[in-house]
């Protein structure tokens, strides 16, 4: 077999004309340690490398079969790398007919309750259904401020992490509330549910967060550099059976991706459920009767809530505050925990 690499594709194999894929490359002895987003932007013309490291992200490109995590990697001889494009989006997301949580809304800006399983705006994967989807459906022409794709988003809460989130309805809105985020001024508490009990019982945890250098689709505490300086504030409100589980408060001093999973699983104290960051049975689930143990390590999802959000209204000046209590299946496990305790 030759060396010297196949042709790039022509127009009629573009992936871009076949948006379900996937479109496959083989390497040859001849590109063998080449970065492999370098490689596959050579072979696919019709992508860019910057579009390939975000299918990479995505888990949208394969190697012989097993997911691609870093855009860097290096090229294998012999390897078959798949690639699959998601189908072309609409210029900007349609309304949707999503029921909402509101619980404030004027001109300017709306809030709501997010549920578990949300997600907050369209992406790769997740083309439709979004909170931006039902958002659109429920304003209607007012939402039009903000990025394309994310119309009126200030902030973000994880798919699976419930509670208070603000929406911008106008430009006015936007840029203050976006001034707030940025400033650090806005009022923010989660609720999580965590293995173990954390010593001190309340502190700070400091630590730059960037992504995952092994996982693209994790975050990592990135202490020499390729991470953003963040900082949690915490307090223990409850602790269960000796140290087994606690429930505490925390608050953002900044606003990184994942920021209190990945701060709280560098301490050893993972949030129950997590999905990303809980990578094994904890020890101090021992210490739970087996019925209450295993309704925790079954939990779906992080049990995180975003409980409180205050801000100042950008129009008004008024101080706005609100709080919701964990939804139905975080207070379960709640008050399955309670229960427990009481025996």
């Amino acid at each position: 077999m030759s060396d010297k690499p196949p042709a790039a594709p022509s127009a009629a194999e573009s992936p871009q004309d076949r948006p379900v894929g996937p479109v496959r490359v083989r390497a040859v002895a001849a590109e063998a340690g080449e970065r492999v987003d370098r490689f596959l932007a050579r072979r696919l013309t019709a992508l860019s490398r910057a579009r390939l490291q975000a299918l990479i992200a995505a888990g949208l490109v394969l190697r012989d079969g097993d997911p691609v995590r870093d855009p860097a990697e290096p090229v294998r001889a012999g390897v078959t790398y798949a690639v699959s494009v998601p189908a072309p989006r609409p210029a900007r997301p349609v309304g949707q007919a999503i029921p909402l949580a509101i619980l404030h809304e004027d001109r300017d800006l709306i809030v709501i309750d997010k549920p578990a399983g949300l997600v907050v705006h369209p992406a790769p994967g997740n083309e439709d259904g979004t909170l931006v989807n039902a958002l659109i459906a429920h304003c209607g022409p007012e939402l039009a401020v903000g990025g394309e794709h994310r119309p009126g988003i200030v902030h973000r809460l994880d798919k699976d992490t419930s509670g208070v989130m603000v929406a911008a309805k106008s430009e006015r809105a936007m840029a203050g509330l976006v001034a707030e985020f940025a400033g650090r001024t806005a009022d923010r508490a989660y609720l999580a549910l965590v293995w173990g009990a954390l010593s001190p019982a309340a502190g700070e945890i400091e630590g730059p967060i960037g992504r995952d250098p092994r996982d693209r689709k994790r975050m990592a505490i990135r202490p020499h550099g390729g991470g953003r300086d963040a900082l949690t504030r915490y307090r223990t409100l409850r602790i269960w059976a000796g140290g087994a589980v606690s429930l505490l408060e925390c608050r953002l001093a900044t606003g990184r991706t994942h920021q209190i999973r990945v701060h709280l699983a560098s301490r050893g104290h993972p949030l129950v459920g997590d999905p990303v960051y809980l990578r094994r049975v904890p020890a101090a689930s021992r210490l739970l009767p087996a019925a209450v143990r295993g309704r925790l390590l079954d939990f779906p999802r992080q049990a995180l809530h975003a409980t409180r959000l205050g801000f100042v209204h950008p129009r008004t000046g008024a101080t706005l505050a609100f709080e919701t209590p964990p939804p139905a299946d975080m207070a379960a496990l709640l008050a399955m925990l309670d229960e427990a305790a009481s025996l």
